[in-house]
Order: C-alpha cells, then structure tokens, then sequence
C-alpha cells in the first residue's frame, strides 16, 4: 500500500484531542473557565519555574503579595480551557462579547489607511481577533504549533470567515504590509521576545525586556492607526469586554521610540485588569541571538 494512502499511528493521538477539544467546546463557558481556574491553581501549587517566573514578573510590576499570585494563576488556568469555546462556538462567544469603545475602531477605519492591532498575552486574546473580524478583514500573524500533536487544532481554530493567518516570517510580513496598503487590518502579539535577532532592550514596568522592533517598523512604514486591545474576561462566564487604547498621533518617528511608547500602552492597558496578563511568559528572557543586555 502506498504510504501517502496509510493513517500514520501518529495522527490517532492528533485526532484523539482534536475530538476531546471540541467535546470540551460544548460545556459552558462558566463551567470551563471554573475549570481552568482551579487547574491553574494547581499547577501554581507545585514549587517549579512556572511558580518562580510568574512570581518574579509580577513583581516587576509591583504585585508582590500571595492573593495577587494564585489570582494571576487562576485565570491563566482560564484562560486555556476557554479557548475550545472560543474555536468552535464562536458565534455564541461573539454573542458574550461587548465594549464601549468600538467608536475608536471605526474613527480608525474611517481613516483608510489601515490600522494595526497589538494584542499582549492579557484576557482572552483569542476573542478579541474574533471579535475585531466583525468591523472588516483581519490578517493575523502567528507562530508554527511546535508540537505536531497540535496541528490539526490549531489549523482548525483558525478557520474564520474576514480572519487570516500568516506566519511570522518574511512572506508574513510582506502579507501584513499588502493588507495594510489596502487599508484594512492586521494584528500581532507586541509582547513575544523576538526571534533572530529582531530586538531592541526597553523597558517594560521598570526592567529591560528584549522588545519587537517589528510592530514600530510596520506602522512607520505604512503611516497606519496603532491600537492596543485586549478582551477582559468578566467574572461568572458573562463573556469578555473589549478594551482599546490608540496610540496619539503622530507617532514617534523612530522605531527604538515608538516600540518604547507601545511598551508603555502596553502597561497601561495592562494595569487595568493586571491579573489576566499571563505573568508566567518568559518575558524578560536573554536569548542567544539577542544585542547586549544594558545591564552586562
């Protein structure tokens, strides 16, 4: 038999989560992030580099006390197994999902020059791409799944009418700066440590973190509308409230400048639900490729 034609052993475990994640997907949103919550308290319990690295960067920012740490655990607990409802019952998310800011999105796309979102890892970012696809197209960039145990979710999740996914490469960037010039809109995660060397030290709550030159660049070389968003996962299962923040123009006409002026939004909106960030990314890591840090 031809090998194209046979079912690898190894899809039967991809399939196997994949069928576990949509049956997750039917519960309600209530009982998930409940769920979730008590998981990532869980997780937190056990003494690791999970517990430490949350711990130390919420201290970065002033959270220093033990109610604000299982907090911050809790809802990233929640923030996991929400996504399959997210995925998959998106219509019913949607329905969940409101802001009272939506004017700073149309003034925006009014302009016609295109808008550029940036999301950090805070609320439920997964909803707030969602949620944004109902003012127009959105082309999003992501990373490749580094487990092939994951693909057929993640290819799945990403199946959504006005939203497109394009990796994070050149061909990505090319895609991003194409939709841009046709005056629509595109989003990025501004708080990923940069890859290859693509990275400038700024601060981020009072400490150096390598930050992404990426997003600056894009908005300097297309003169588009820069927002910071964020969905606000609201207590009970009631769903998720929109948060914008448009960076005021003109902007910074530097990269190293305005990366800087994003990182403070970033703090800004951060603050404004401090734990629903994901504390636990490794933020404020020196990989290898990285410039020298300015602290030797």
């Amino acid at each position: 038999m031809p090998a194209e034609n046979a079912s690898p052993d190894r899809d039967i475990p991809s399939l196997a989560l994949l069928f576990l994640v949509r049956l997750l997907a039917r519960l309600p949103l209530a009982w998930l992030q409940s769920l979730g919550r008590l998981i990532g308290l869980a997780v937190y319990c056990c003494p690791g580099r999970y517990r430490r690295r949350l711990q130390d960067n919420a201290r970065r920012a002033g959270y220093d006390t033990p109610a604000f740490f299982r907090k911050a655990a809790a809802e990233s607990g929640a923030m996991i197994l929400e996504m399959p409802k997210v995925w998959w019952r998106t219509a019913q998310c949607l329905a969940q999902t409101h802001s009272d800011q939506e004017s700073i999105v149309r003034d925006a796309l009014a302009e016609g020059r295109g808008v550029l979102y940036l999301t950090p890892h805070l609320g439920c970012f997964e909803i707030t791409a969602r949620h944004l696809t109902q003012h127009g197209p959105l082309t999003v960039m992501f990373r490749p799944s580094r487990s092939a145990l994951l693909d057929p979710i993640v290819e799945s999740a990403r199946d959504m009418h006005n939203l497109r996914a394009v990796p994070a490469n050149r061909h990505g960037v090319r895609e991003f700066v194409r939709a841009l010039k046709r005056g629509e809109a595109v989003g990025m995660l501004p708080d990923q440590v940069p890859r290859e060397g693509d990275g400038l030290w700024l601060p981020f709550f009072g400490e150096h973190a390598l930050t992404m030159t990426l997003a600056a660049r894009l908005a300097l070389q297309t003169g588009v509308a820069v927002i910071l968003t964020a969905g606000e996962r609201l207590p009970g299962g009631r769903g998720w409230r929109i948060h914008y923040l448009r960076l005021p123009e003109p902007l910074p006409q530097t990269p190293e400048a305005l990366a800087l002026a994003i990182n403070q939004a970033m703090e800004s909106l951060i603050r404004r639900f401090p734990e629903q960030y994901l504390w636990s990314y490794n933020r404020y890591k020196w990989p290898d490729d990285a410039p020298p840090h300015p602290g030797g």
